[in-house]
């Protein structure tokens, strides 16, 4: 998790008088996870959080199965997904089942709108782009090759520059957290772990607004979609405290893990969830040992789904993809290297691969959206040359 953060202005003490110059009560809110007994944070609003003019339902957003669910592996040119206005309610779904949905959002506009997951912490992968997320904990910039994690129920809203930006997000019932092989029993991130402390940016500047109006917030509930009309400027916060906030960490932060021989995709583990596991290949020098293949060998994780993103136009062994590939890999049916690369890889000495990943540990489905992107012809590629 997190440590702990505070900006702004906070009493010395929680749950204490705490006023405005004006003598009224600051509002102080606590919001955290896992009833009382999870990461948490209290935040002192100008206005009460609870002063709601209207709400009405907007849509809803449960992803749809494709109709034909033959096991096979799969390719998706996710490139050719076109833009889109909205970075929260534009997106394209992908890939779902319980425990994760994935999308894709290539968006060329701010929302005027807040939005506010309240059923799902997120993990947005920012491939290509800048800007910055607004909070009621804060602004935090972002570029390309961030991991932006949004814990659930926090209002916020993506400030998109005017570059191209794509977004692969994740969305997850369960908390997003460390893995707890890099975590002290304290919670600390040890010695081996790929990443430190320095390398999580939370938000860098607290800017509070004091403004009477309707201001719309979109709360996405039960995949609704429910607009929520409050009577003042919900970024109101002067100040909060806690281990409960969004942040970032770049990819780019991620310090590769090798040895003499190939190392199995657990080195590469960033984030934990209940449901799935995400890792980062990243650029690395290869195996050193004189008779390494340093390509996977065949496998078959019987227990998982693996989904590959590929951020950009390498990965050493696969053949066919681009930037903006997304490949399925069903439990099922064994995976590993396209011909020729096992042997192609042999006395290299480096990569420079980026891609994301997700083992995921029941079945994912896909979404009928996705099927319009899909190179049909990714199942005999292990066989054509």
């Amino acid at each position: 998790m997190p440590h702990y953060r505070t900006l702004g202005h906070i009493p010395r003490k929680r749950h204490t008088v705490f006023r405005q110059p004006s003598g009224e009560l600051y509002a102080e809110q606590l919001m955290g996870s896992e009833g009382f007994s999870g990461p948490a944070s209290l935040l002192y609003h100008t206005h009460p959080p609870t002063r709601v003019l209207a709400t009405k339902t907007l849509r809803t957003v449960a992803p749809e199965e494709e109709p034909d669910t033959t096991l096979r592996m799969r390719h998706f040119h996710l490139g050719e997904i076109p833009e889109a206005n909205s970075p929260a309610l534009d997106r394209t779904p992908v890939l779902f089942n319980g425990d994760v949905v994935v999308s894709l959002v290539r968006p060329t506009q701010t929302d005027e709108h807040f939005y506010r997951n309240g059923q799902a912490d997120e993990i947005v992968y920012i491939s290509e782009g800048s800007g910055r997320l607004e909070s009621e904990f804060g602004t935090l910039s972002y570029r390309s090759g961030d991991y932006v994690v949004i814990p659930r129920g926090i209002l916020h809203r993506f400030i998109v520059s005017h570059e191209p930006c794509r977004m692969l997000t994740f969305e997850t019932p369960s908390r997003v957290r460390f893995p707890n092989r890099y975590l002290t029993k304290e919670g600390q991130l040890m010695e081996h772990a790929p990443y430190c402390e320095r390398d999580i940016r939370g938000p860098e500047k607290l800017e509070t607004y004091n403004e009477a109006g309707e201001f719309r917030v979109v709360v996405k509930q039960r995949n609704v979609l429910t607009e929520v009309t409050l009577d003042h400027h919900p970024l109101d916060v002067v100040g909060w405290d806690g281990c409960y906030y969004p942040y970032a960490l770049s990819i780019h932060d991620f310090e590769p893990i090798t040895g003499s021989l190939h190392q199995p995709p657990p080195v590469h583990q960033t984030f934990a969830a209940d449901g799935f596991v995400m890792c980062s290949f990243v650029p690395r020098l290869f195996d050193f040992h004189p008779d390494a293949v340093p390509a996977p060998y065949n496998h078959a994780n019987v227990m998982s789904d693996e989904v590959l993103f590929y951020a950009n136009d390498e990965f050493m062994s696969r053949k066919g993809i681009r930037y903006g590939s997304l490949t399925v890999h069903p439990a099922g049916i064994p995976h590993g290297p396209h011909p020729g690369r096992a042997e192609a890889s042999i006395g290299k000495k480096r990569t420079d691969e980026l891609a994301v990943m997700i083992d995921t540990f029941r079945p994912l489905h896909v979404a009928r959206q996705a099927t319009a992107f899909e190179d049909s012809d990714y199942g005999r590629s292990w066989v054509t040359e």
